[in-house]
């Protein structure tokens, strides 16, 4: 018999801050690195930009080279352009509707700003940055980048105007676009008013539902922009009801039941190996950004 997810938690939006000097943004989930990190993984955390007008500027702005090791980094595009490199000599432009999911695993060095035209132009940015943890066996391996087209993400219309994007993971038998290295589902979900969907989600699975813009009824919570619904990992089933226009992630995945130890922007298994990733990337080890 398939029971309801009951929400155990109800997290509100943190106060935005500046990410470089470009991304204005909001923590939208509990630290995953942190005691509270077993609720939430194989996810570590979630940035969130909320619609916002950029003026025209002659450099880009954003968040310059910097290192990652031992996770992936997941950004959705909502409105606006964004542009990535990498070590791997990985180059991408995001335009709305766009995911890149970059595995950091064993060291990368990348950017990511606006792109070069938006920057010029100026206009209105939106997107997402998830962060999601790699198995122990996997946090070593060679970098490596997904560039997930809007054309290459599946959709499964839920009503005439709703819909349900699968960025990654299965909804109703049909798979999501990434490649994953542990068992996770992402759904960018957007309703229409009094749009109704039901979400299977395995029991065993941690999972958030985050709305962005909107609000909407997720099984009995009302929940609004900018809220996120944790939930126990009993039960089946998440049914979600539309109360006004709503666009919403709904995360979920099966928890690394590893140790986490991290440090700014690597995410290792212990401290002797965050020493070893500080010390990789001092001597160069995470390559150079052409």
């Amino acid at each position: 018999m398939k029971t309801q997810k009951h929400v155990s938690q109800i997290i509100i939006a943190a106060t935005p801050h500046m990410v470089g000097d470009g991304f204005r943004v909001q923590s939208t989930l509990p630290g995953g690195t942190r005691s509270e990190g077993n609720r939430i993984s194989p996810f570590i955390m979630m940035d969130y930009a909320a619609p916002n007008y950029i003026p025209p500027s002659v450099r880009p702005k954003g968040v310059g080279e910097h290192p990652h090791k031992g996770f992936e980094t997941v950004t959705i595009v909502y409105q606006g352009e964004l542009e990535h490199r990498d070590s791997t000599g990985s180059h991408g432009l995001l335009f709305p509707g766009d995911v890149q999911w970059m595995t950091a695993a064993g060291g990368i060095l990348h950017e990511e700003k606006y792109s070069d035209a938006f920057s010029k132009q100026g206009g209105k940015a939106e997107f997402a940055q998830l962060w999601v943890n790699l198995p122990k066996a996997f946090k070593n391996n060679p970098p490596s980048y997904q560039n997930l087209t809007q054309a290459a993400i599946p959709v499964i219309k839920v009503s005439e105007e709703g819909y349900v994007r699968v960025i990654a993971g299965e909804y109703d038998g049909v798979k999501g676009a990434a490649s994953t290295f542990s068992p996770v589902n992402v759904y960018d979900i957007h309703l229409k008013k009094d749009d109704k969907i039901t979400l299977s989600i395995p029991e065993n699975f941690n999972t958030a539902a985050v709305v962005f813009r909107g609000e909407a009824d997720v099984n009995g919570q009302p929940l609004k922009g900018v809220e996120t619904a944790l939930f126990e990992k009993e039960g089946t089933e998440i049914i979600i009801t539309a109360l006004k226009d709503t666009a919403m992630l709904v995360l979920s995945g099966e928890p690394i039941d590893e140790p986490i130890f991290a440090y700014g922007p690597f995410v290792m298994n212990t401290e002797d190996e965050i020493r070893t990733a500080i010390d990789d990337y001092n001597a160069g080890k995470m390559g150079v950004l052409n």
